[in-house]
């Protein structure tokens, strides 16, 4: 391709408790290198909240922003963000993230190859009160950000993350766009859209390439409220509900074919790693970390059995 292709930027919004973050994503989005096309706000049904930033935006270059026209939920709202928008690439970033300075430029740069349909960066926590002692960063997918174990390099990947994530608007026509009933919205912190979306347009395309490309990253917000051990196990527990439902429209080789290695692999070796540091420096926040690995993974596996168990008892 000889030249950059066209991006839109979507951010999904659903509530004005996030409103200083919100305005702070669409800065983010406008201060880069590489400049969006288009800046499309959709609104998951919350008139007032769409009220407010239609006023607040009006005079915002590229800038619109929609409600959501589908069934209230975050792939709703994507998909929404997608039929308001033109440019052949749509690039996703959350309401409580802020895009660091050439994100935009590092994931036009990935599409200069053909092959790849869809693209994401790295995603860096920025938390509220300080990272607690004890939380792995094998785990940091639990606040949607990147973990230990993925990339440190550009290379190809199953499936983008959310908070992060871009893909050509031919790719998301083809397939048909983000499923209902399996992220946000359900009443849990559930999560996995991206990753049935990311399996179906590599199914539909085996050549096809999706890139991860860590410095096209974005900074996500984690609130005081999400660390604690209560969200983090009721996250895991969620992820194993999510994967479950994945597994059912996509099939297990494909579903679990990254969280196989993770689980084997990348996780017993940062639990043997930090249950090792913790004895040598007599380090309890490594004895902690070492210990919410394991329940993180036996939370996780719990959420996956009784999702599967569900999903047959209503095949009946």
């Amino acid at each position: 391709m000889d030249r950059d292709p066209s991006i839109a930027v979507v951010i999904c919004v659903y509530t004005e408790q996030r409103w200083d973050q919100i305005l702070e994503a669409v800065a983010s989005v406008l201060d880069q290198t590489r400049p969006a096309d288009e800046i499309v706000l959709v609104v998951d049904h919350n008139e007032a909240l769409r009220e407010r930033l239609v006023a607040r935006l009006a005079s915002t270059p590229r800038t619109a922003v929609v409600p959501n026209s589908e069934p209230q939920g975050l792939s709703g709202g994507r998909n929404s963000g997608v039929a308001a928008s033109t440019s052949e690439i749509v690039a996703f970033l959350d309401d409580d993230a802020a895009a660091v300075h050439g994100w935009l430029e590092g994931l036009a740069k990935a599409y200069r190859d053909p092959q790849v349909i869809a693209a994401g960066g790295g995603i860096e926590p920025i938390w509220a009160t300080a990272r607690p002692s004890w939380w792995p960063r094998s785990f940091d997918w639990v606040v949607g950000c990147t973990y230990e174990g993925m990339p440190t390099t550009v290379a190809p990947v199953r499936n983008v993350i959310g908070a992060n994530m871009s893909f050509r608007r031919s790719t998301l026509q083809r397939v048909g766009g983000f499923v209902h009933g399996v992220g946000r919205g359900l009443g849990r912190p559930m999560g996995g859209e991206e990753t049935e979306l990311s399996i179906r347009a590599s199914r539909d395309d085996p050549s096809a390439v999706i890139l991860y490309v860590p410095d096209a990253a974005v900074r996500h917000h984690v609130p005081a409220g999400r660390a604690n051990l209560r969200y983090f196990l009721r996250r895991c527990y969620a992820e194993g509900l999510s994967k479950a439902t994945v597994t059912r429209l996509q099939g297990a080789s494909a579903g679990l074919a990254s969280e196989r290695r993770h689980a084997m692999v990348t996780l017993p070796k940062a639990a043997l790693r930090d249950l090792a540091g913790s004895v040598r420096h007599l380090d309890p926040g490594l004895a902690g970390q070492s210990a919410a690995i394991t329940l993180g993974l036996a939370t996780t596996t719990a959420g996956y059995i009784v999702g599967n168990v569900a999903e047959r008892l209503r095949r009946r």
